[in-house]
């Protein structure tokens, strides 16, 4: 499989999970495993592109428009990170967890659009179809590691449902509030 296929492929699994997210209202319980399984998908993805795609596009660059694409791609890929490490607080799947969901659903989708249509441009013209092939089969083959690793890691416990000692007294201090 080439590397443009594999990517598409990924972005397409990534857009179905982030679409589920639109069908659950706060408080719903499966809010915190479509992040985690978001979480991972987008990680072991972002992790080979870093690794082995954007590097060779770099590298075979020759315009400055065409090094901006690719920095761009890299900075997206780290507002996706920071935006990842909001949802592993454990918490609630409450209001707040699933607008950053919905956050990192439209950074993601936005990332994808650019990436399929700027940077897969730019791979077709400076990779012959070999090289796509050689690269896709390198990727998928890291991406396998990964995802292995990743399924063997232990999961995080997600938070109680019952409010902390902490969280109830602070909330009664403000409901009786002199």
């Amino acid at each position: 499989m080439d590397v443009l296929t594999l990517l598409k492929n990924d972005h397409k699994t990534v857009s179905g999970l982030l679409g589920q997210i639109k069908k659950c209202e706060p408080g719903d319980g499966r809010l915190a495993g479509l992040a985690e399984e978001i979480e991972s998908a987008l990680t072991v993805h972002a992790a080979i592109e870093e690794k082995y795609f954007y590097p060779r596009l770099h590298d075979r660059s020759n315009e400055p428009d065409d090094l901006v694409d690719v920095f761009e791609a890299y900075t997206e890929h780290e507002l996706i990170k920071k935006l990842i490490s909001l949802l592993k607080s454990g918490r609630q799947p409450d209001e707040q967890f699933k607008a950053e969901l919905q956050v990192l659903a439209e950074n993601v989708q936005h990332h994808v659009k650019e990436e399929e249509s700027t940077i897969f441009a730019l791979a077709r013209e400076t990779l012959d179809a070999e090289e796509l092939k050689e690269l896709g089969a390198e990727m998928e083959a890291a991406k396998n590691r990964l995802m292995s690793r990743s399924s063997r890691a232990p999961k995080r416990k997600t938070a109680a449902k019952k409010p902390s000692k902490k969280q109830a007294s602070s909330r009664a201090r403000g409901r009786f509030k002199r």
